[in-house]
């Protein structure tokens, strides 16, 4: 009997430090679960973070406008066309998706072909028509002159739905709501804008880029123009910048 009761103790004890360590895995194995859950968790949140950190920094690097006209009312304006004539037409507007002319036709916006068009005078401005956009006259250096247009960046604005599609259909599990994420709709007809600047160079039209540029300059001039570009308040998309290159290149 002492023999049996010894006996049974020893297989108590050991089905006693079974179960501890059978609870101790179950409780390591639960701590991992959901550490692995919460880590998943923040890594989403993070990759979150990020992707709406970028995408604020590329709307912030852009002049942004809900309008897809450069007037905000159609306007009267006189158009020059390429036998001579001149058109007066009491509502028009540019289109800024590619810096086209529109023109109200009853109450429809009607966007006007551009082949035949060389320039449309405004009250404010005159728009010359280069390459297939209507550009207007910054300023001028000698003979010389700055003309820029204004339109649309699409590829940019392609990427800011694409981004903010990712932003709402992230799945975030049950702990984050994507509905605590504010995501106006308005921010969708808020376009990106991007400038366009040409040269009136020696009678011709040039686009402002240095590659452009290398093509119709002399070596002494390219001299020049590296000189400038190499400035630290230079930038191919101001302005002033661009005036006092075509300035240094007289």
């Amino acid at each position: 009997m002492p023999a049996c009761h010894a006996g049974g103790h020893e297989f108590e004890s050991r089905t006693h430090r079974n179960k501890k360590l059978i609870g101790y895995m179950s409780a390591e194995l639960f701590c991992y679960t959901v550490k692995r859950y919460k880590n998943k968790i923040i890594m989403k949140a993070t990759s979150l973070f990020i992707i709406m950190m970028l995408a604020a920094q590329s709307l912030c690097a852009q002049v942004r406008t809900t309008k897809l006209t450069v007037y905000k009312q159609f306007k009267p304006s006189i158009i020059q066309l390429k036998d001579g004539r001149k058109l007066n037409q009491p509502l028009t507007n540019i289109f800024l998706k590619n810096s086209s002319l529109l023109y109200l036709r009853g109450t429809q916006s009607m966007e006007a072909s551009m082949e035949n068009i060389v320039s449309v005078q405004f009250d404010d401005r005159l728009y010359v028509k280069i390459d297939t956009l209507l550009c207007y006259q910054v300023d001028t250096v000698g003979n010389d002159a700055l003309y820029r247009a204004t339109v649309i960046d699409l590829n940019a604005y392609q990427q800011q739905l694409k981004n903010n599609q990712i932003i709402t259909s992230m799945d975030l599990g049950e702990q984050i709501s994507t509905a605590t994420i504010d995501i106006s709709t308005e921010d969708d007809y808020q376009f990106p804008l991007i400038d366009i600047f040409y040269y009136r160079f020696n009678g011709k039209f040039v686009r402002v880029h240095e590659r452009n540029l290398q093509r119709v300059l002399t070596k002494e001039q390219k001299r020049i123009m590296k000189s400038h570009i190499m400035l630290p308040d230079f930038s191919w998309t101001k302005e002033e910048s661009l005036l006092k290159l075509l300035k240094g290149l007289q």
